[in-house]
């Protein structure tokens, strides 16, 4: 929902003894991480071991479903996990998180608290999870092949560009790519439809939506949730409905290698879904202890500053702005426009029937059929 969100192997080496800090626990502790796959800065981890003498165990995935089904399921083995705030709301209903306890998180008071109000509408009260990094759904793209598969008028600031069969069918020959979430996708096209993008009404998700996915199904070449990263840098495909951070770590790849390719990035004018990523302690976490060491180093101003300058997403930190680097501050992609911002919307939490519909109606549209 990232230089890079890099995948960090389980197992990752512990650091140097422990730094006398208050309230770190006895040297040789393991925490367990579970993050979203390509989505923390490379030194991250290894700094946090050589300040706590800890050892972090950090596995990855890439879709909330993911996530939710190791959760749902019990027995995670997991310390800190990072659900998207609108599953953590339904996560919150089955139980499965522990109530923070803030007086073991010093850090707490560096979050931007008109943020924070924000996403109370997921988690009441700022009881159970804290912000880490958030973003926005929308369009990536490499700019000389677009430009060349649909000419100069290219409706760069619409949902046109890859929801528009006709147009989607001219950009089949140079790859295209759609994330692999249900849940965003449905939004962004019902959104995109004139409907509500957390529409209650079945038909809207089984007909609507459906219909118009079938559509351009033929011309999409794969669902994938982190895949389309390297793909766009490499110029292997040339549009992918993606997450902001992710398509402009793309760009910074590309522009590393020097490899000719060019890579944008859109907010459309019809509005775009905002994500938010938070950290939570499951229920059934072993070493609390460790999780709330962890979460307090990543309210750490400078650590979460890091991490935005090298993902290009926005965080919650409010004290971590002015070391964010100005050329991510000031990038509309990271931190939208007031206008951007007035026409973004979140997921809400919906009846779980909607869940199976959406499920059977998703695997229609990936199977074509």
């Amino acid at each position: 929902m990232f230089n890079q969100r890099q995948k960090w192997l389980s197992g990752v080496v512990a650091g140097a003894l422990m730094a006398a800090a208050g309230g770190v626990q006895a040297e040789g502790s393991t925490v367990h991480v579970y993050n979203w796959s390509d989505y923390i800065a490379a030194d991250t981890v290894p700094n946090f071991e050589k300040q706590t003498g800890d050892k972090v165990v950090y596995d990855v995935f890439d879709s909330n479903e993911v996530l939710e089904g190791k959760l749902m399921a019990g027995s995670t083995g997991y310390d800190v996990v990072v659900p998207s705030s609108s599953f953590l709301a339904r996560q919150l209903q089955s139980g499965v998180f522990q109530e923070l306890d803030k007086s073991k998180l010093p850090n707490y008071k560096n979050l931007d608290p008109d943020l924070m109000k924000k996403l109370e509408q997921h988690d009441p009260g700022n009881k159970f999870a804290i912000p880490y990094l958030w973003g926005t759904t929308g369009i990536g793209y490499n700019v000389d092949k677009v430009k060349a598969a649909l000419g100069k008028d290219v409706p760069l600031d619409s949902w046109d560009l890859v929801l528009k069969p006709e147009n989607l069918e001219k950009l089949k020959g140079c790859g295209v790519s759609f994330l692999d979430a249900p849940e965003e996708i449905f939004a962004t096209v019902l959104n995109y439809l004139g409907k509500d993008p957390n529409s209650s009404d079945a038909k809207d998700y089984s007909v609507a939506a459906t219909d118009l996915l079938l559509k351009l199904r033929p011309n999409i070449r794969y669902f994938h949730s982190s895949q389309y990263i390297n793909d766009l840098a490499n110029g292997n495909i040339c549009v992918a409905i993606g997450w902001s951070g992710d398509i402009l770590q793309a760009k910074d790849r590309a522009d590393k290698a020097n490899n000719g390719v060019h890579v944008g990035y859109i907010v459309p004018k019809q509005g775009a879904l905002a994500f938010f990523d938070m950290f939570a302690i499951p229920k059934d976490a072993k070493n609390v202890e460790g999780a709330y060491q962890f979460l307090n180093y990543m309210m750490d101003p400078k650590v979460i500053a890091d991490v935005s300058n090298n993902m290009n997403y926005a965080n919650g930190n409010k004290a971590s702005l002015p070391l964010i680097n100005a050329d991510v501050r000031n990038n509309p992609g990271i931190f939208p426009t007031p206008d951007a911002m007035a026409k973004l919307f979140v997921l809400k939490v919906q009846d779980p029937k909607l869940d199976r519909v959406r499920t059977r109606a998703w695997t229609k549209v990936k199977s074509g059929k």
